[in-house]
């Protein structure tokens, strides 16, 4: 009689439990990749939130720490400060929507050099003039490759001996500057503030005091696109205020060419990087332009009260 032996059978997997292996391995894998991304999208949010809030603030106090000083006189028809929306900036096809120039009179504490008290550098004068301007180009380099160009800010500060040599007591401050200091003067590297600066827009809060005796803030923001609350020039000269303002309800144009600016609002759009190139390539209707802006940029606004008048 023949002895059969027995082995033990070896075990597996069966495609079921492969497959049900292989499902929970994707399900795994897809949540890491989507938590990873979700993780990737923000830290770029973030990167470039805080980017563009560098650059904002670098502006914003720059520009506040001069209109603090502003040096306003309410002297004969001289002009102490004008400001205008300027000529459209960046790629033809998506132009900045506003871009604001501004001059006017200030006692900045970095004039001469910021040398104050040294014999050599400071003349003893103490009212510069200073011009703010955006333009779209390369900061850095004068190529005209456009990929490398962006929104940038410039400040042009001139100082107390030419300020008062080829600019103080001018009617036309705007025409008096850019005789003797054009746009390329105002936009060199030297004169560099910070970049991605997609639109710069100025309100100005003026304080009328109206014929019955009442007290009235107007804001007048400075636009192309001149309506109700806009203008798209403003002036403060020596016999009052000179805008194109439509005006308001209750307030009479002698009444608000008599007012007094109170506070400036300085608001700023900021691009991210990866906006800023889209932005280069791609075309955009009104309505994708804004969906594109609300996702690929950030705004920032501050209020300057003035004490200069």
């Amino acid at each position: 009689m023949k002895t059969q032996r027995i082995f033990p059978r070896k075990k597996g997997f069966t495609l079921l439990e492969l497959m049900v292996a292989m499902a929970i391995t994707t399900l795994i894998v897809t949540i890491l990749v989507s938590i990873t991304s979700v993780a990737l999208d923000t830290w770029n949010r973030s990167r470039s939130e805080t980017r563009a809030a560098r650059q904002a603030k670098v502006m914003v106090d720059t520009l506040s720490r001069d209109l603090e000083s502003l040096v306003l006189r309410k002297t004969g028809n001289f002009e102490w400060l004008y400001a205008k929306a300027a000529d459209k900036v960046g790629p033809a096809a998506n132009q900045s929507a506003n871009a604001s120039e501004l001059v006017f009179y200030t006692s900045a504490t970095d004039r001469y050099d910021g040398q104050l008290g040294v014999a050599s550098q400071d003349l003893g004068g103490n009212v510069s003039c200073v011009s703010y301007r955006l333009d779209y180009k390369d900061p850095i380099k004068t190529g005209t490759k456009e990929n490398l160009y962006t929104f940038a800010l410039y400040r042009k500060l001139v100082n107390p001996d030419q300020t008062y040599e080829k600019i103080f007591g001018a009617t036309d401050l705007e025409q008096t500057f850019n005789a003797s200091y054009s746009a390329d003067t105002v936009t060199e590297l030297k004169n560099y503030v910070c970049e991605n600066i997609y639109q710069f827009s100025l309100t100005f809060c003026v304080t009328v005091s109206t014929s019955t005796g009442e007290k009235k803030i107007v804001p007048i923001t400075i636009n192309e696109d001149v309506q109700s609350s806009k203008a798209s020039e403003f002036h403060i000269k020596g016999t009052g205020i000179v805008t194109d303002f439509a005006g308001a309800a209750g307030v009479t144009p002698e009444e608000l060419q008599a007012g007094n600016v109170s506070s400036i609002e300085v608001s700023v759009t900021v691009l991210s990087d990866s906006g800023l190139e889209q932005l280069r390539r791609r075309k955009f209707n009104d309505t994708q332009k804004a969906e594109f802006l609300a996702k690929n940029s950030f705004q920032f606004s501050k209020k300057i009260q003035l004490t200069g008048q």
